[in-house]
């Protein structure tokens, strides 16, 4: 019996290795995606999936996509994508300072929603205010995203918001970086494949970073306690961006078919993959008896509100000097947020 479970699994193994096969054989051309995080995180266990089955059914099969790793540093894809060593990635925007303005306007705390709410916003904000400052200039951008409410991931429990002041955080960059700053805390700035041995080594006495982090990072082997306020501290605002040669090699016939899914529609499907991913970091919170999840008190609510308002004036500022209207924007991603 033994033999015969081992023969089948083989035979099951082997009949989807030929499947991919002739998948791959099938398609007339191949997008090389590029991710950094590890195969654990939502991004590489759900939203590329997802991607590759979106292009092959948009295209009938004629383009199929390849996923490789450690290509490049976080910090390092956009470039990566430009220069062609890969097609297709995720940036962050906060780990390029300069380069990114108005996408720091999604990450700012007060608002309501998810990260597939947050991200449909984000596109229609870029579309109606922010397109015209180009900031994603030489790469083709194919979708824009958010990930969950950001929270406080640390090795010791948080009970207060006063308690935050003088720790150690690794904090992202972008509105999380401004968000730790205000709250009196140290930032300590390493990409996020490096938070899992930044916080064991005790370099950093905790992380802002979404729920997703609890399975997709480990933090909840290394940073066991989670601390928020509602609307969480701050949202992390994300990019899908395509090599230009790349798309300009595809028949007119599958551009058309593409840009039909690229945009709002890809937009929302990434969000999904986060919000899918912080219901599964959370299932490791609350599987985990070494791990506790903490609200912050309606005192420390208001404490905190009143704190992220010179963030968001000086956000809505930034983007202005930008030659967009940064108040309008504002309002416009709170309301469309308030009605996904």
């Amino acid at each position: 019996m033994k033999l015969k479970t081992t023969l089948l699994k083989l035979t099951a193994g082997l009949a989807i290795a030929a499947s991919t096969s002739v998948s791959a054989l099938a398609a007339e051309a191949t997008i090389t995606i590029s991710t950094w995080a590890p195969p654990t995180h939502g991004m590489n266990a759900i939203m590329w999936p997802a991607f590759t089955k979106m292009v092959e059914e948009a295209t009938e099969g004629r383009v199929t996509t390849q996923t490789k790793y450690k290509l490049g540093s976080p910090p390092a894809q956009f470039d990566l994508i430009q220069d062609g060593a890969a097609d297709v990635t995720w940036i962050f925007h906060g780990y390029s300072p300069g380069r990114f303005t108005a996408t720091k306007m999604i990450e700012l705390p007060g608002y309501e929603g998810n990260a597939e709410a947050a991200s449909v916003t984000a596109w229609r904000a870029h579309e109606k205010f922010f397109a015209s400052a180009n900031e994603h200039r030489g790469v083709k951008l194919i979708a824009l995203h958010t990930h969950g409410p950001g929270v406080l991931h640390s090795a010791t429990k948080i009970s207060s918001l006063s308690e935050i002041s003088g720790m150690k955080l690794r904090l992202g960059g972008g509105v999380s970086g401004d968000v730790g700053a205000a709250l009196g805390a140290t930032g300590i700035r390493v990409p996020a494949p490096k938070v899992y041995e930044t916080l064991a080594s005790h370099a950093a006495d905790g992380v802002m970073m979404p729920m997703e982090g609890k399975q997709g990072f480990k933090l909840n082997e290394v940073a066991q306690h989670t601390y928020t306020v509602p609307g969480g501290f701050y949202r992390g605002s994300f990019a899908l961006i395509m090599n230009e040669d790349k798309f300009a090699s595809f028949s007119a016939e599958d551009q058309a078919a593409l840009n039909k899914v690229f945009g709002e529609t890809l937009s929302k499907m990434v969000g999904n993959a986060w919000d899918q991913s912080d219901a599964i970091g959370r299932k490791a919170l609350d599987d985990d008896p070494s791990n506790s999840y903490t609200e912050s008190s309606a005192a420390d609510t208001a404490a905190y509100a009143k704190l992220a308002a010179p963030i968001v004036t000086s956000v809505i500022a930034e983007v202005t000097a930008k030659g967009v209207d940064g108040a309008a924007a504002h309002a416009f991603i709170t309301e469309t947020m308030k009605s996904q």
